[in-house]
């Protein structure tokens, strides 16, 4: 599954963006700090993402799924 494949629903943002994209999600992990990126909730987001690209299918939904999870960690997203 290319990198430009959407989600089915995008991700909205607290700030008002969203993710509709592998990409941008991809994107959007690789723009926090490096700190932030190596906690688990963000490992486990960009495991996800990389399996979604990699093989497709229902990965995409846990790709979701975990990106959310990621953004919700701390009551915020960043």
């Amino acid at each position: 599954m290319p990198w430009s494949a959407p989600f089915d629903d995008p991700i909205a943002l607290r700030g008002g963006g969203r993710l509709v994209t592998l990409q941008q999600a991809a994107d959007y992990v690789m723009a926090l700090p490096e700190k932030v990126q190596h906690e688990a909730h963000w490992q486990t987001a960009v495991e996800n993402l990389i399996n979604a690209a990699e093989t497709g299918g229902g990965w995409l939904m846990f790709a979701r799924i975990a990106v959310m999870r990621a953004l919700n960690a701390d009551g915020k997203d960043r």
